[in-house]
């Protein structure tokens, strides 16, 4: 994919992904999206698993780097790092983002390479929080239920009480976050 061409494919299945689960990932659909004919999907791709694989493991690396690059200290404590996190996903919703992550563990259910993908992302995702949560001195365990707890709480809070206002949203949510950083 790093001719560039792959990325132009990727990015199109994951905006259909987002609107219309898996199943509306099909070439036909794509091409007309991009304007295009179907034979450069097929100079690309050997057919539409080839373009789900590459999907998958443009989702898995991006999203472990996104983690891995988020949870960096770089000098700074490990409470206001998970600050920062909690601020990142809950100040700045991102519907597609969401659309997408969902569609991916809905086709997760019933497709090991998608549920590799999310097993393999959920591990990034608990192994780089849990880390910062043992740098404040909790033992394992604690900074992996904590972990557990932080990325419930990261998802749950981006799916529930939408329909508040920006402010009572925004409250309520920093009143959570305190929880998770005491």
């Amino acid at each position: 994919m790093s001719d560039g061409k792959g990325d132009v494919w990727v990015e199109a299945g994951f905006a259909e992904l987002a609107r219309a689960g898996v199943e509306g990932v099909r070439v036909e659909v794509l091409a007309k999206n991009l304007g295009v004919t179907k034979g450069g999907f097929y100079r690309r791709f050997a057919d539409r698993a080839a373009l789900l694989d590459a999907m998958l493991q443009h989702w898995r690396e991006g999203r472990a780097a996104s983690i891995a690059q988020q949870t960096r200290l770089d000098g700074q404590p490990p409470r206001e790092r998970l600050k920062a996190v909690i601020q990142l996903y809950s100040e700045r919703l991102n519907p597609e983002a969401m659309a997408i992550e969902l569609a991916i563990r809905q086709w997760a259910r019933s497709d090991e390479s998608a549920a590799a993908a999310v097993a393999s992302v959920d591990a990034a995702r608990l192994k780089h929080v849990a880390e910062l949560y043992r740098a404040t001195g909790l033992a394992p365990e604690e900074a992996e239920a904590q972990a557990f707890l932080f990325y419930c709480f990261i998802f749950g809070q981006s799916l529930l009480f939408v329909e508040r206002g920006p402010r009572k949203r925004s409250q309520l949510v920093a009143k959570s976050a305190e929880k998770l950083l005491n």
